[in-house]
């Protein structure tokens, strides 16, 4: 109770006011507020006063609408980015070499040498001659000598398969390999729930055994092809020129052996589809063979630098770090910083950068797997992971590249302006590249989502990035359906939309511009004499090893010292919002923080007289349940003494019997309130009504 009496005595000791009405707080605000507006209305004319309060209420609502723009503005968090050119002494990046080609030929060709018979076998079947219209399958089980030792099981794995396009809209598939046959030119229509990529429509494409084949009679019942089923004759169109006649080569890829859940991977040149299919093949086989023994297959650092020179400092291959990079085999990065201090680049030129002279040894490339000869190199930072399938740039064989280097650092502002990382703590995805102790990057968090996500879904991880833990290579003997699921995923827009939400980009950033320019090396005046050197300096014998086909000069360097930062800063700051702010009201009210503050306390003033409006009503009704109770006056103390003291009243006593008036059985209602008093009590009693005990006077 007390807490209540303080409290109420606080408000009203708060409510200063000029008055406890909310109209008199009204006016006397209007009277005296700083705003221009409120004080016309109460002082003008009639007329005066409705045109003063529409312009009032007209301008306040702009001043809350600008309001409102300029505070979403603010929310929005934009950036504006500022450019400066800046010198200083800068360090050198890390450069990473690698071969274009990842392992040695001769010491992966007993790996690979069912797969090579196959892709032989396959492409000359491929470019013969046409009989009539349709190209002939080859005859595993004839006398045909090409047929002879090819391991049928390895090709149904991930066969390539023709696509007889004479007729687009009912393209029929042609096997290139054939078990059985009766007739040239046997053809297999795509099955229910295939499809063919880029543009080829299962619809279009006539079930095998449903129905008729395209462009001719039914479909035969009794013929079968590997994986397929029902084979059909392939039309035979009249009038159509060798120009007209076009086959497309495909990759079948199937969810699993003899299903007819597959899908058609086509290309549009033969080259890129025996590419595509020799590259899923070897992963599959390379993918089964030991770390260890993969880069003791690939190019050694002894074999592939043969000459280093830092700025006037001369350099071997010890001063490179050594990385297995699926791709492209071993790979070679000279100032990475993981072990020492990064090196600092002492004057931009060409004399102050690294010089290199690499072998790439071109005539022990797999012939199927490595179409492209040279070097693969890339600039990058230290400590950070090179993806070179993405960033890196070709030297070509038998000419000296030159490298021009130019240095754009990134500095990019975090949450909440942008949705960038420092350190890749904050993303979602776990980082399979942290086995090599590098830093973040986007490109490793993509590369570790799509790993992830195949290993969630196909059970096994693909060949060219990292494993998750607990989880194996995929292969065509464990896991017979990979090529279909990797190649599901790959194109699928909803688990790449996934990646790119998960990862982040990284707030501070790196880049390197490069401008190369290329020349023969050696000149023809001139290769006599460096490749004996050469060749005497690799192998110690005056043979001459190498040749222009192998020999590759490399120069990196800084163009200049002139270094470009992007940086990132706030577009709106707390001071811009707050000035933004009262300019706005200002000039639509002509108002200062002061006339805030003077509506800011009219608002305090107005929720005083409502809290203690409020407490008026609730002591208002708590007096007339009260009287409810009490129709009439509540009795005085005195009277409720008086009647404790009446001899007069009796209690009815229990069980008495009702009056006459009473129903049987019916008690009587209590009587209501205080009993009323004995009057007679009040008389002067006999003195034969005083007891023994009574204190009167007796004579």
């Amino acid at each position: 109770m007390n807490v209540k009496k303080y409290f109420v005595r606080a408000l009203h000791r708060l409510q200063k006011g000029p008055g406890y009405t909310y109209k008199e707080l009204l006016v006397w605000y209007c009277d005296n507020t700083n705003t221009h507006g409120p004080k016309r209305i109460i002082k003008e004319g009639p007329k005066k006063k409705v045109i003063w309060f529409f312009l009032t209420l007209l301008f306040a609502s702009l001043v809350f609408w600008q309001w409102g723009i300029l505070i979403n503005t603010y929310l929005s968090y934009n950036v504006t980015s500022s450019l400066s050119i800046g010198f200083k002494t800068m360090k050198f990046p890390a450069v990473t070499v690698c071969n274009a080609n990842p392992f040695k030929y001769s010491e992966v060709k007993h790996l690979l040498k069912e797969l090579d018979k196959l892709i032989e076998a396959a492409l000359e079947r491929i470019l013969q001659p046409t009989h009539g219209d349709t190209i002939t399958p080859l005859l595993l089980n004839g006398s045909d000598n090409a047929s002879e030792g090819l391991d049928l099981a390895l090709w149904n794995q991930i066969p390539l398969v023709l696509i007889d396009e004479h007729d687009k809209d009912n393209p029929v598939i042609v096997e290139i390999f054939e078990t059985n046959r009766t007739a040239p030119g046997n053809g297999t229509s795509p099955g229910n729930g295939t499809a063919l990529e880029n543009g080829i429509s299962p619809g279009n494409v006539t079930a095998p055994g449903n129905g008729t084949a395209p462009g001719n009679g039914t479909a035969a019942g009794n013929e079968t092809a590997p994986g397929n089923g029902t084979t059909a004759a392939p039309p035979a169109p009249s009038n159509t020129t060798s120009e007209e006649k076009k086959y497309k080569l495909a990759v079948k890829l199937c969810s699993h052996q003899g299903s007819n859940n597959c899908t058609y991977r086509n290309f549009t040149s033969a080259a890129q589809a025996v590419t595509e299919w020799y590259i899923l093949q070897s992963t599959s086989i390379l993918s089964k063979v030991p770390l260890q023994e993969r880069i003791r297959m690939g190019y050694q650092a002894e074999d592939m630098i043969l000459a280093c020179l830092y700025g006037a400092e001369p350099c071997n291959y010890k001063n490179f770090t050594q990385i297995y990079h699926p791709d492209h085999g071993n790979c070679y990065i000279f100032n990475w910083g993981m072990d020492k201090e990064a090196l600092n680049s002492s004057n931009p030129g060409a004399e102050f950068g690294l010089k290199l002279i690499l072998d790439i040894s071109q005539q022990d490339y797999i012939p199927y797997l490595s179409s492209a000869a040279g070097a693969r190199l890339m600039l990058h930072q230290q400590k950070s992971f090179p993806f070179l399938k993405d960033q890196g740039i070709y030297a070509m064989a038998g000419t000296e590249t030159s490298i021009g280097v130019l240095v754009d650092e990134l500095e990019r502002m975090g949450y909440p302006y942008s949705d960038c990382t420092m350190n890749g703590s904050d993303v979602p995805v776990k980082n399979l590249y942290s086995e090599y102790n590098t830093s973040y990057s986007i490109q490793a968090c993509l590369r570790s989502c799509f790993q992830n996500h195949m290993a969630e879904i196909c059970g096994c991880g693909h060949y060219m990035f990292p494993l998750p833990e607990g989880v194996t290579y995929c292969n065509n003997d464990d896991n017979p359906g990979w090529a279909y699921c990797y190649s599901s995923l790959r194109s699928s827009i909803r688990q790449r939309q996934i990646c790119i939400d998960s990862c982040k980009e990284t707030c501070n950033d790196t880049q390197y511009k490069m401008t190369i320019s290329m020349a023969d090396w050696p000149s023809e005046a001139s290769e006599d004499w460096i490749f004996h050197i050469l060749s005497y300096e690799r192998d110690m014998s005056t043979n001459v090893t190498l040749d222009r086909n192998g020999i590759i000069k490399l120069n990196i360097y800084f163009q200049e010292y002139n270094y470009r930062t992007i940086s990132e800063s706030a577009a709106t700051t707390i001071v811009w919002l707050l000035s933004s702010l009262g300019g706005q009201f200002g000039f639509w009210m002509g108002g200062s923080v002061l006339c805030l503050i003077e509506f800011g306390e009219i608002i305090i003033d107005s929720l005083w007289i409502t809290v203690i409006n409020i407490i008026g009503w609730c002591k208002g009704l708590k007096q007339k349940r009260a009287q409810a109770r009490y129709p009439d006056a509540p009795p005085t103390v005195s009277e409720l003494v008086e009647a404790h003291t009446n001899l007069g009243f009796q209690h009815e006593e229990a069980g008495a019997v009702p009056s006459h008036g009473t129903a049987r059985g019916e008690a009587l209602p209590p009587e209501p309130g205080t009993p009323p008093p004995n009057y007679d009590s009040l008389r002067v009693r006999p003195l034969d009504a005083l007891g023994p005990d009574s204190d009167a006077e007796t004579e």
